[in-house]
């Protein structure tokens, strides 16, 4: 046993250390509290907490704390029902300037976190939290799609200068028709030729016309939607990251919904508010052809054209085609114009919007270019008792200013305040909706069920813990409480290793950690069982016991190996809570093969390696 290597000494005593440091924020509680965001225009600083505390005092609510954390205010309270009060006072007193939500704020020491030492993030089955189903607009994704077809029908037929009476959208296609048939060919051979998405076919209309009617494909369409939701789910999730909703899960259901979970969230307006905060911007083009007083007076707007109001409620009167849109967008920062000295967000372009804005100023230079800011907020009203889900679409024009020169793939929008600047640039660097969506399904898990689980489970995983402890005590003697010391710690590795890289806690976690703390006891089975085999068979003590390490590792290495492919497998094909189980049934099989191995057997050269004349051993 004196052979045993001086620097695994170090790296269990290290790994000892560090399963302690990083599990022990575990221990800290979170504590009630209610959270606080500035909507748009509102500030979030130092005379909001000054309001906030005069509001708690003067309603006698007792708090503990009014802290700011970036661009949120968090007040603590003692218990949950201080915090439903102070929630309910605050909401009247903030009024629509805020939003209130109920949060749970973390009370791990501020040393504790600045070396990335955090307590595991719990599920909604364990913290509580709100559910949401969502449904992709699926007819809005065709709407658009055709919109963009029909402008890039009518950019070929103007540039191929093929002449057409009008390009129109027409049931689930684009119609252009012609005044003869020698157009119509025309048009058909330049738009096949550069839109192979679309099958096109010809017919004549009742005036007697020559019309080309071209509509997208089927499988197009399969895949457009398909990719419509795969980039709604990401958007939601850097969305939903961004604005600091910790732990979401996102994910597609079926072929046109969404699952949302928010675990700690209890207000389900709030949390509406963080899916319902999407913000995008449009490019269109100024009409000088229309006077905005005049179309807003008397509903007069052309075909073509649409009227729009800035922040000031001036009418705007704007072309309907889109120059860019946010799906178009690849970053987008907060900065301030170098002239004005004003608040803007500088916008960078994919390569497809960067071509599209470059050709509009090149042509534009001296007109005017309308930014429209698009908002949309779910919305739920009660009719004859039922919840009837809706959204609310808020277009406003930031600004409509002249084109002082030509660009492409960067630029400022000006015109914003600084909280709509940082508000517009968070979002839009978050990523653009593919596709509206709505919230068909909704439910909340409260924070009493939650702690009801987290009981359960805590004396799951004792129950289980103090029985495999007592049992190898009395069985294996002295080995048996070195093996119960390996356990322990193997349960503290694992908790630290799921704080430290943030893996979520679920009921489904806690049966894997429950099952690892069982399979992990296997292994010192097998070493104590080699070690009485080899005094068995006449071994001197020591011998036995290197012998006994030895010779069990391969089959404990084989045996853990088959459990770390299945959990693996779990991990690959599963998600939810199969996946939450095959991970922290991946991670406690690999600590259990350290401290069942390497940490017992520096335990036992501890207490053996010196004694050269060991003549027994209690195993």
């Amino acid at each position: 046993m004196s052979d045993f290597p001086r620097w695994k000494y170090w790296l269990v005593g290290i790994v000892m250390v560090l399963g302690l440091l990083y599990a022990s924020p575990n221990a800290f509680r979170p504590q009630p509290a209610v959270q606080i965001v500035a909507n748009r225009e509102a500030k979030v600083d130092a005379t909001l907490q000054k309001q906030v505390a005069a509001d708690l005092d003067k309603a006698r609510i007792p708090y503990q704390d009014i802290s700011i954390e970036k661009d949120r205010m968090l007040v603590r309270f003692a218990n949950t029902e201080v915090q439903l009060q102070g929630s309910d006072t605050l909401r009247v007193a903030l009024g629509d300037d805020y939003t209130v939500a109920l949060n749970l704020a973390t009370t791990v020491p501020q040393w504790l976190q600045s070396i990335g030492a955090r307590a595991m993030p719990l599920g909604l089955d364990l913290q509580g939290g709100v559910h949401f189903l969502m449904a992709v607009d699926q007819d809005a994704v065709l709407q658009k799609q055709q919109q963009r077809y029909l402008d890039d029908i009518r950019s070929i037929l103007r540039q191929k200068q093929i002449p057409y009476d009008v390009v129109s959208l027409s049931g689930d296609g684009v119609q252009a028709v012609f005044k003869t048939s020698a157009d119509r060919d025309k048009g058909l051979d330049a738009v096949s030729t550069d839109n192979t998405d679309l099958n096109i076919t010809t017919d004549r209309t009742p005036g007697g016309g020559y019309a080309l009617h071209a509509a997208i494909k089927p499988d197009v369409l399969d895949k457009l939607a398909q990719t419509t939701i795969t980039q709604n789910v990401t958007t939601l999730r850097n969305r939903v990251n961004a604005l600091g909703v910790s732990e979401p899960l996102i994910q597609q259901q079926g072929q046109t919904r969404i699952v949302v979970e928010l675990p700690g969230v209890q207000d389900t307006a709030e949390a509406k508010r963080v899916l319902g905060a999407t913000a995008t911007l449009e490019y269109h083009a100024d009409d000088p052809n229309v006077d905005p007083q005049e179309a807003a007076r008397t509903g007069n707007v052309p075909p073509d054209d649409r009227l729009y109001y800035d922040k000031n409620g001036q009418p705007v009167v704007l072309k309907k085609r889109v120059i860019v849109s946010g799906d178009e967008l690849v970053d987008a920062s907060q900065g301030y114009d170098q002239q004005t000295g004003l608040p803007d967000v500088n916008v960078t372009l994919n390569s497809t919007g960067a071509r599209k804005m470059l050709d509009f100023t090149t042509q534009n230079v001296g007109k005017r270019m309308g930014v429209v800011y698009i908002e949309r907020t779910p919305v739920v009203k009660i009719v004859d008792g039922k919840e009837v889900h809706s959204s609310k679409t808020t277009e406003t024009v930031l600004n409509n200013a002249v084109i002082q020169g030509v660009f492409g793939k960067k630029f400022q929008t000006t015109g914003l305040t600084q909280q709509e600047a940082q508000t517009l640039s968070l979002m839009l660097r978050s990523g653009s909706l593919a596709a509206p969506m709505d919230i068909v399904q909704q439910s909340v898990i409260g924070p009493s069920l939650g702690q009801d689980n987290i009981r359960k489970g805590e004396r799951a995983v004792i129950l289980g813990l103090v029985l495999v402890l007592i049992a190898a005590a009395v069985y294996y003697r002295l080995f048996g409480l070195v093996a119960d010391i390996a356990l322990v710690f193997n349960l503290l590795i694992l908790v630290a290793i799921m704080s430290a890289i943030g893996v979520t806690l679920t009921m489904p976690g806690i049966a894997g950690i429950v099952l690892t703390l069982g399979m992990s006891i296997d292994a010192n089975v097998l070493i104590c069982e080699r070690i009485r085999e080899e005094l068995r068979n006449g071994s001197t003590p020591l011998a036995s016991i290197r012998a006994g390490y030895e010779k069990a590792w391969h089959v404990i290495l084989d045996a853990n190996v088959t459990h770390l492919l299945a959990a693996l497998g779990l991990i690959t094909v599963g998600s939810g809570a199969i996946k939450g189980f095959g991970v922290t049934l991946f991670i406690g099989i690999s600590t259990s093969l350290f401290t069942s191995v390497t940490m017992t057997h520096a335990i036992t050269a501890l207490i053996h390696g010196r004694r050269k004349k060991l003549k027994t051993l209690w195993v």
